[in-house]
C-alpha cells in the first residue's frame, strides 16, 4: 500500500518538473502538465513500452515483462535488457506504486482503451504520485494518431511525425490493393491461441484488428475480447485460413485427430505467425502488428503482395527496433520462433 511518506516523496520530486511544464492534451482529452525535459518514461503495459521504444527508446525506464534473451537479439542490447518494472493496467497488472514513485519517472504513458475505467485509473494514479499519467489510443486504426501524441509528449515530434506517415503509408496501400474484394468474398480466418488452439479473438476484439480488416473473423459474430471455444465450435465455422500464436498448436494441429476434418488442416493453411522480439498478429497488441499486417496480406491475398517479406522486415526492423537482422535472423523470425 502507498503510504503517506511516499506519496509526499513522490510529489516533492517532481516539483522543479512541473514548474516548467508545458501543456499537452492526452488522446481523452485531459491536459497534462509534461516537464519540459522528459527523459524517464515509466509504460504502464506492454503497448505502451513497445511504442515508446520505437520511438524514443532512450527514455524507456524498463519493461513490463523482462525480454528474453532472444528477444533482446532484436532490440537494442542496452534498451533490451532494462529491468522488469511491472505492469499498471491489464492482466496480471503487478506494479507497486512505492517503486514507480522511486523510479521517478517524468511521465507515465498507457496505450491501450480509453474508457472511462481506464481514466479513471490514470486519473487515481496521477492524484496518487503527483506524476502526469497520458493514456493514448491503442486500436490499430489510430496508431498515425498516437506516434503523433507520443511526439509531442516525449519531445520528439518529428520522428512522431516520421512514424505516424509509415503507419498511413503502410494501412493505404495494403487496403487500396484489397479494395475490390467484396466482404463476403474475403477468406474466413480463424485465430487460434494456446496450446490447444481454442483460445480465440471475439469480434472487434483488439487482438484480431488486423485479421478483421483484411478478412472475416469467423467468432466475429460474437462482440467481445479473447473467449475459449469448443473445438466443435471451430469444425461447425470451418474456416478457410487458421492463424496461430502458438508454435506447439502449429506443430501438432495436423496429427490432431480433433481437427483433421477441418478445410484449413486439410489443405495446410495453418500459419505460425512470426513473435520476434513481439507478435506480428498479437501478444502484444502494438505498433508490431504494422510489419505483421504485411505478413497477413501476403498469406491471405499472395498474387495482390508479390513482394519478398523478408526486405519489407528487415526495412521496418531498422526503422522501428533500431537493428537490422542477418539473413539467419530473419529466418528464426519467419519460423515463428521464439
Amino acid at each position: 500500500m502507498l503510504s503517506r511518506r511516499s506519496v509526499l516523496a513522490g510529489l516533492l520530486s517532481t516539483l522543479p518538473r512541473v514548474a516548467q511544464a508545458q501543456s499537452v492534451t492526452d488522446a481523452t482529452g485531459r491536459v497534462l502538465a509534461i516537464p519540459a525535459n522528459v527523459t524517464r518514461v515509466f509504460p504502464a503495459g506492454p503497448p505502451a513500452a513497445i511504442m515508446l521504444y520505437t520511438l524514443a527508446p532512450d527514455l524507456l525506464i524498463g519493461w513490463p515483462r523482462a525480454n528474453r534473451l532472444e528477444e533482446r537479439e532484436y532490440l537494442l542490447p542496452d534498451i533490451g535488457s532494462r529491468p522488469e518494472i511491472g505492469r499498471i493496467t491489464g492482466r496480471g497488472n503487478t506494479a507497486n506504486l512505492e517503486m514507480l514513485l522511486a523510479l521517478k519517472p517524468d511521465l507515465i504513458l498507457d496505450i491501450g482503451s480509453t474508457s472511462r475505467t481506464y481514466v479513471t485509473l490514470a486519473e487515481r494514479v496521477q492524484e496518487q504520485t503527483g506524476i502526469p499519467y497520458a493514456l493514448l489510443d491503442g486500436r490499430f486504426e489510430a496508431t498515425a494518431a498516437s506516434y503523433r501524441k507520443l511526439g509531442e509528449l516525449t519531445r520528439h515530434e518529428m520522428q512522431g511525425k516520421e512514424f505516424a506517415s509509415y503507419t498511413t503509408r503502410t494501412l493505404d496501400t495494403i487496403m487500396q490493393r484489397i479494395a475490390n474484394v467484396a466482404p463476403d468474398k474475403r477468406p474466413r480466418v480463424y485465430f487460434a491461441r494456446g496450446p490447444r488452439g481454442l483460445e480465440t479473438g471475439l469480434g472487434g476484439s483488439i487482438n484480431v484488428e488486423t485479421i478483421e480488416l483484411l478478412a472475416r473473423n469467423v467468432a466475429g459474430e460474437r462482440k467481445g475480447g479473447l473467449a475459449t471455444v469448443s473445438i466443435e465450435q471451430v469444425l461447425v465455422w470451418n474456416p478457410d485460413v487458421i492463424i496461430t500464436i502458438d508454435r506447439d498448436f502449429a506443430s501438432n494441429v495436423k496429427g490432431d485427430p480433433a481437427w483433421k476434418g477441418g478445410t484449413a488442416v486439410q489443405e495446410g493453411r495453418v500459419h505460425l505467425a512470426p513473435k520476434l522480439p513481439f507478435g506480428w498478429i498479437d501478444f502484444p497488441p502494438s505498433v508490431n502488428r504494422l510489419i505483421g499486417l504485411w505478413w497477413l496480406a501476403k498469406i491471405l491475398y499472395p498474387e495482390r503482395f508479390p513482394e519478398d517479406i523478408r526486405a519489407i522486415a528487415r526495412d521496418f526492423y531498422a526503422r522501428f527496433y533500431h537493428v537490422t537482422p542477418t539473413d539467419a535472423q530473419m529466418d528464426a523470425v519467419l519460423e515463428g520462433r521464439g
